[in-house]
């Protein structure tokens, strides 16, 4: 449990963001405040693993989705550890600082990362660390890479495009992820509260209502255990085409190649008419009922926009037609194409 939750007005989180406030009282307030790049949002439930050693960032650059091999110190990365068959297990967050490399994972990930990564060392010479414990993840709206003196940030790279890669939906302005910026600081969970003194606090609810409506996707939250990349757009900044072999690349390529993704996520604009609105996970059918056509992943109130959410659907699913979740319909918009 978050040190932050004592602030004013914190209240905590539920399933994967529990432990850290979802608001401090006023989440479309919050919101603003981090559109207006002033707020930062507690992360500390984010888990943190580092690798050290000389081989590092070639040893991960085979092991993963993303070119890593000739990563710049204080430049950021995003990375994608996949099964056998390419479906999606974790996605990792890196920036290294010249010493060593830091990954930042979603919430309870980073025992089974930090184990994964131990078993795959071999002969090389890279020793894998769980530091959850020392260091705490804050997340703020900037895109600037962290300088000497300061303390290891990684910067967002979506919606990119990353170096050798596909983009399924639309590229430069006409992408509403286009003025996303957002990295994640980390710092020593002891000095937590030290580092966001005097700044206004902003909870996983605004946050989350901003990466919904840039299309942004989450692991854990947007993916599922058949989950592959091309479903999510996320080849856009967390897969290079070109770099070689790694676990589940074969799926990649012919997938890129020969035919389209399965399933395909969609952005949705939910009827805010009623006074609940559907939950993560719920079914979506036609407006004629029947069988469901797919499941809502993330869901937010957007302080404009109102209710809205992301959503894995079949890929043969008509992109005009309206959906249902129970009573509430939802309008969609095309991210993948069927």
């Amino acid at each position: 449990m978050s040190v932050l939750l004592e602030q004013p007005g914190a209240v905590d989180g539920t399933g994967v963001d529990a432990g850290v406030a979802a608001h401090y009282g006023n989440p479309h307030r919050e919101q603003r405040l981090l559109e207006e790049g002033l707020a930062v949002v507690d992360l500390s439930h984010r888990g943190v693993v580092t690798v050290s050693g000389p081989d590092r960032l070639s040893w991960l650059h085979s092991l993963t989705s993303q070119q890593l091999s000739d990563l710049a110190p204080r430049r950021s990365a995003e990375t994608l550890i996949l099964s056998p068959k390419g479906h999606i297990e974790h996605a990792l967050h890196v920036v290294d600082d010249g010493e060593r490399t830091w990954l930042t994972t979603e919430p309870g990930a980073a025992p089974a990362v930090a184990g994964w990564l131990d078993s795959m060392r071999f002969m090389l010479r890279v020793e894998v660390e769980d530091v959850t414990d020392r260091y705490a993840v804050l997340g703020e709206p900037v895109a600037r890479e962290s300088v000497e003196g300061e303390p290891p940030a990684w910067v967002d790279p979506w919606p990119g495009p990353v170096g050798d890669t596909y983009c399924y939906g639309p590229e430069g302005e006409e992408h509403p992820g286009a003025g996303w910026a957002w990295r994640e600081l980390v710092v020593p969970r002891d000095g937590l509260e030290e580092a966001v003194a005097g700044r206004p606090l902003a909870g996983t609810w605004a946050a989350e209502a901003l990466r919904v409506a840039a299309w942004r996707p989450r692991a854990g939250v947007d993916t599922d255990h058949r989950t592959i990349p091309h479903e999510l757009d996320w080849l856009r900044t967390a897969v290079h085409l070109h770099k070689g072999c790694y676990r589940g690349q074969e799926t990649i390529a012919r997938v890129k190649n020969l035919g389209r993704p399965p399933r395909r996520v969609v952005f949705l604009h939910l009827d805010g008419s009623g006074h609940v609105i559907p939950e993560a996970g719920a079914e979506l059918t036609g407006v004629d009922g029947g069988r469901a056509v797919g499941r809502l992943t993330s869901v937010a109130r957007h302080a404009e926009d109102g209710p809205i959410a992301l959503a894995l659907v079949k890929r043969n699913l008509d992109e005009t037609a309206t959906l249902l979740i129970d009573s509430t319909s939802a309008a969609q918009t095309v991210v993948v194409p069927g």
